[in-house]
């Protein structure tokens, strides 16, 4: 007792002052597998600052100040013998409680056994009680953790994951997997759209074979510089989301509009793009210097937009790289890049060709035209993405559609002639000496007047599957041909035999959103808005309804400007098969994970995530934390499924992957495996 009366107003003072900073200590979580049924928990507490002293465990010589695990109840079945330490104790008597105490200078593990039975798949939760002391200061902290833990014969994944889960694969087989991703992410929108801007860059760069070789394998190999390493580095600085918030950033975004804007305006011929002539003077000194750096920018460009797009595939590098394990990311990056650059760099060894083809006749500047056009158009979705970040409506659904509609149209009369630029020469004659079209550009005219006629239909509220994953939502639109009454019939605009559906319907039995709908109804997909789908912004408020209507909880992360998301959604989730098991079976939580301006959390629910290195403060970042430290993951689309106690009904995530066929399978396999656990 006068020990306690002792140290008790020290405790007090000192926590007073020294209990607004819990970033001391820095946790991080991992699982190693002791046999088929026993598995090791650790957490693993790093002291950020030398001159803090981490009590450990309670001991005979820690019995004043010492920290703790506790683990749930709920949780207490599985576990076997008691909580154990590892590391290297420092013993010394302390002077302000006049008691010997044992610390950690550098980092410590606690580590707990759990033991699972026959296909066992369960949550441990729990918290982290710890102390320590910095000076004559003592702050005292909880921080509480959650393992997804699998017996040996289910297990694919763990949701909490360190360094070692990337070691036990070989570097080779990283690589290799990586490289096939790089593969892959050619085949995605937004590198797709970068293709058209490399052709014409090496056009006006390169005039000799020489000089064209060259700058594609400069290109490539920043390509390849930018993403190992520019990639790898931000992620361990700044977390792993640095990365895919920077190409939805609405500032990047506009960086991009005004790049693609200039590229496109050039290329219409209204100026050309050159530095000043002393710059070309003095990069003549020094080796072309201004032609590399504009090389450079370019390869940048690329490696930053395609994040939106290749998250999917390269996501799960940067999550490893947050983690702490360096090589396994550092050798994926790599391969993930070397696999995008090489087509590139072969694309690009044919710009000197393309030069000599381009002086025997006008065909080449047509070339230059379209590809304007292109950017113009491409600069308009860089534009609607910022605007959709920072819900300034500036570019809403029917807006974006009409200036496509204009840009496709008139691409469409200057395909057949009907319009002249600046360097455009006459059509050629044909055998009887008059201006004649060719075969190829007559198909280029029908495919942008094909895309016109598509999108006028769109203006009255069609969902426009095929081009959806690149239009604002549908709750931007002012104007929906299914809101007028139900005597003025526009057949085919959304309806269903003769009759306006009834757009304020809800999924049955559900009871409509509260949380976020202000500021989150906008960005709800065509596919939500177009079935009377229901879909909640706030994982809490979605799982409360789950519990209360008794079925699985979908978690849909997804986000505003992910282009992979909204093909999935038109591909798939629009599929009379998989809609009907999304409205009857599943209750889902709709987690945007881009979402920052304007869409702050409550202040009371702030908090400091370890896994993003920040301060949480807006829903993205929460959404985003969220699908980090629980999943191990942070790429959209990626779908989740959890029942009543949160616990995974699959061993793992539905990725990116647009098949009906394995999508229903993979819904029906969750329903199967709830009513199993819910009888």
């Amino acid at each position: 007792m006068k020990r306690i009366l002792t140290i008790f107003p020290l405790l007090l003072a000192a926590f007073v002052v020294a209990s607004q900073d819990s970033t001391k200590i820095k946790f991080t979580y991992g699982q190693e597998r002791v046999n088929e049924k026993e598995i090791r928990l650790i957490i693993t507490a790093h002291v950020t600052d030398p001159g803090i002293a981490l009590y450990g465990l309670q001991t005979p010589q820690n019995k004043d100040v010492f920290s703790s695990v506790v683990f749930d109840t709920a949780a207490k079945a599985y576990l076997k013998d008691s909580v154990t330490e590892k590391g290297k104790p420092v013993q010394q008597t302390d002077a302000v409680l006049n008691a010997p105490v044992s610390f950690f200078r550098d980092s410590v593990k606690w580590v707990q056994l759990v033991t699972l039975g026959k296909g066992d798949s369960v949550v441990v939760k729990g918290a982290t009680t710890y102390m320590y002391k910095l000076g004559d200061a003592f702050a005292s902290f909880e921080e509480p953790f959650k393992f997804y833990v699998k017996n040996a014969e289910t297990e694919t994944a763990v949701a909490v994951e360190t360094s070692g889960s990337g070691a036990n694969k070989s570097l080779l087989w990283i690589f290799l997997t990586a490289f096939a991703g790089g593969l892959l992410a050619l085949l995605t929108p937004c590198v797709y759209s970068m293709i058209p801007i490399t052709v014409s860059f090496f056009t006006k760069r390169s005039k000799t074979k020489t000089e064209g070789i060259r700058n594609a394998l400069f290109y490539s190999l920043s390509i390849i510089i930018i993403f190992t390493l520019l990639g790898f580095f931000i992620t361990v600085i700044f977390g792993p989301d640095a990365l895919n918030k920077l190409a939805t950033n609405w500032i990047a975004n506009l960086i991009f509009f005004l790049v693609f804007l200039l590229f496109g305006i050039s290329f219409l011929g209204a100026f050309e793009i050159a530095l000043p002539s002393s710059w070309g003077t003095r990069a003549d000194s020094k080796a072309n210097t201004q032609s590399l750096l504009g090389i450079f920018f370019m390869a940048l460009t690329l490696v930053v937009v395609s994040f939106s797009c290749t998250g999917p595939i390269i996501g799960n590098l940067l999550v490893l790289a947050s983690k702490g394990s360096r090589m396994g990311p550092l050798v994926g990056m790599f391969g993930f890049s070397l696999a995008l650059a090489l087509p590139f760099a072969l694309f690009a060894f044919f710009p000197s060709k393309l030069n000599m083809l381009g002086k025997a006749g006008g065909w080449l500047n047509a070339v230059k035209v379209t590809l304007g056009f292109l950017e113009l158009a491409l600069a308009l979705k860089f534009l609607s993405n910022a605007d959709l970040t920072q819900n300034w409506r500036l570019l809403d659904r029917e807006i974006f559609i009409v200036l496509w509609v204009v840009i496709f149209f008139l691409l469409g009369l200057y395909l057949l002639g009907k319009l002249k630029f600046k360097h455009d020469d006459e059509l050629p004659k044909n055998d009887f000496g008059l201006p004649h079209l060719s075969v190829t550009r007559l198909f280029f005219a029908i495919a942008s007047f094909s895309v016109t006629v598509y999108l006028v239909p769109g203006l009255w509220g069609a969902p426009l599957k095929g081009l959806s994953a690149f239009l604002p939502p549908m709750g931007t639109q002012d104007f929906n041909a299914d809101d007028l009454p139900s005597g003025f019939d526009l057949k085919g605009m959304g309806r269903e035999n003769g009759t306006v559906k009834d757009t304020a319907h809800y999924t049955e039995g559900l009871p409509a959103p509260v949380k976020y709908v202000a500021v989150m109804k906008k960005h709800e997909p065509d596919v939500v808005i177009n079935n009377g789908l229901v879909t909640y912004f706030d994982y809490q408020e979605a799982l409360e309804v789950a519990r209360k209507v008794k079925k699985p909880l979908m978690l849909d992360f997804t986000g505003v400007n992910c282009i992979n998301c909204r093909l999935m959604e038109g591909q798939v989730w629009s599929d009379p098969a998989v809609m009907q098991r999304l409205k009857n079976d599943f209750v889902i939580a709709s987690l945007f994970t881009d979402v920052h301006n304007g869409v702050d959390i409550p202040v009371g629910e702030q908090y400091y995530s370890k896994s993003l290195g920040k301060q949480v403060e807006t829903l993205g970042e929460k959404n985003s934390d969220l699908q980090v430290s629980r999943y191990g993951s942070l790429v959209q689309p990626l779908y989740f499924f959890l029942d009543k106690d949160e616990q995974p009904l699959a061993a793992e995530g539905y990725p990116y992957i647009p098949s009906v066929s394995k999508f229903v399978a993979h819904l029906d396999r969750v329903v199967a495996e709830y009513r199993k656990r819910n009888p």
